[in-house]
């Protein structure tokens, strides 16, 4: 139903005042417009029929006996099924502070008596009106909230769904690597052409391992289930292990780590760490030729230490460089022999630094190469981070 339609049953108006005067009164002028009217002589039976039945809107005097209008509207709006119920005062206190403290009680608007006919028809359907709008957005918010609830339902059971399934992909891979680099180790040798396609199905299959990790970690540190064991490390010589993993894939890429000409120690799990490292280096050897340069750096910034990969690749445009690192945020970047992308490496190397309390970004312009920076704490932070992983 929309807010300003007309109401499929009349709206109902209770009008409390102890003078049976101004109750019949009241009921002749607003009866004619097809309200259902409902008149009380007294605070207490306007409470009790309130409570049976709420109306749509209050016409309330303020000086009754026993009860005053003031504590009868502060007793309506205590009560969670009667708090949005418009109130309107009626009454022949007309002074400033009379008005305020009818507001302050919850009244919506005060209507000084000797009353016209017209002003009240006019004031109770601008209220009506408003009343309507409130519980149409009450019933669309609580639609929402149950298709929002449902949803979240469903995207549970589909997530439990897909874990199951790639925890099960990962067993079956690692069977398949298994096999494999038994292959290569027994029978490469002795046919050269064999041995190039078990490499190159070695390396397939190590690169679906590492897509499935990336995903699945994806997930612990989205919703923050990922431990991470930080320790002192040497950053060179992990930099150096991620070289050396990807060293079947550089071909004629020239490789290099710059010399940092001082001893540097980072803080981190270095797992996770090294993971970071072989995700952001694998990044650029897709995106260099073969022929391509790649410099990996390691410094320390203040307390910090500063890890930069960079290559003379294509390069990322200015206006998909905040995309490239959003979940499944893949970038138009086309060049001849690039492999595809799962959009999900980058996710996992921002989340994982920013776990360890750091920060990464990429600076590049189209042509030009990129340079992809992060940077980690050089000593242990003796306060947790509150929205990031566990730590042990």
């Amino acid at each position: 139903m929309e807010p300003t339609s007309i109401p499929a049953r009349p709206e109902s108006i209770l009008i409390v005042d102890d003078r049976a005067a101004n109750l019949r009164v009241l009921s002749e002028i607003l009866k004619p417009k097809g309200y259902k009217i409902r008149p009380v002589p007294s605070g207490k039976l306007a409470l009790d029929a309130a409570e049976r039945d709420p109306p749509d809107l209050i016409l309330l005097d303020i000086v009754m006996p026993e009860m005053d209008g003031y504590e009868v509207c502060r007793r309506l709006k205590g009560h969670a099924a009667l708090q949005h119920v418009p109130v309107i005062f009626i009454s022949v206190l007309d002074e400033t502070a009379d008005k305020v403290k009818g507001f302050h009680a919850g009244g919506v608007d005060y209507i000084p008596s000797p009353f016209q006919a017209e002003e009240v028809l006019a004031r109770v359907e601008a209220h009506l009106t408003l009343h309507r709008y409130r519980k149409a957005l009450a019933e669309k918010t609580r639609q929402l909230e149950t298709s929002y609830c449902r949803l979240q339902e469903v995207e549970n059971l589909r997530d439990q769904l897909t874990h199951m399934i790639v925890h099960d992909m990962r067993n079956l891979l690692t069977g398949i690597m298994c096999s494999l680099q038994m292959l290569v180790a027994t029978h490469g040798s002795t046919n050269e052409k064999s041995a190039r396609y078990l490499r190159s199905a070695l390396k397939s299959a190590d690169d679906l391992t590492l897509m499935i990790n990336n995903l699945l970690d994806v997930s612990k540190l989205e919703a923050n289930e990922m431990t991470l064991r930080l320790a002192p490390c040497d950053p060179i010589s992990l930099v150096g292990e991620a070289m050396e993993k990807l060293e079947a894939t550089r071909q004629a890429r020239d490789i290099r780590l710059q010399d940092p000409r001082q001893e540097i120690t980072v803080v981190a799990d270095r797992d996770i760490l090294l993971r970071v490292v072989i995700n952001l280096l694998d990044n650029a050897i897709k995106f260099t030729a073969v022929d391509g340069t790649i410099v990996l750096g390691v410094e320390p910034v203040g307390d910090k230490v500063r890890f930069s990969i960079r290559d003379n690749g294509v390069g990322i445009p200015v206006a998909d460089q905040e995309k490239i690192f959003a979940k499944f945020g893949q970038v138009a970047i086309r060049q001849s022999g690039n492999k595809c992308s799962t959009g999900l490496g980058l996710t996992f190397c921002k989340l994982a630094v920013e776990a360890h309390r750091g920060k990464i970004w990429v600076e590049s312009e189209a042509g030009g190469g990129s340079t992809f920076f992060f940077e980690l704490p050089g000593k242990i932070d003796p306060e947790p981070c509150a929205t990031g992983p566990k730590r042990l």
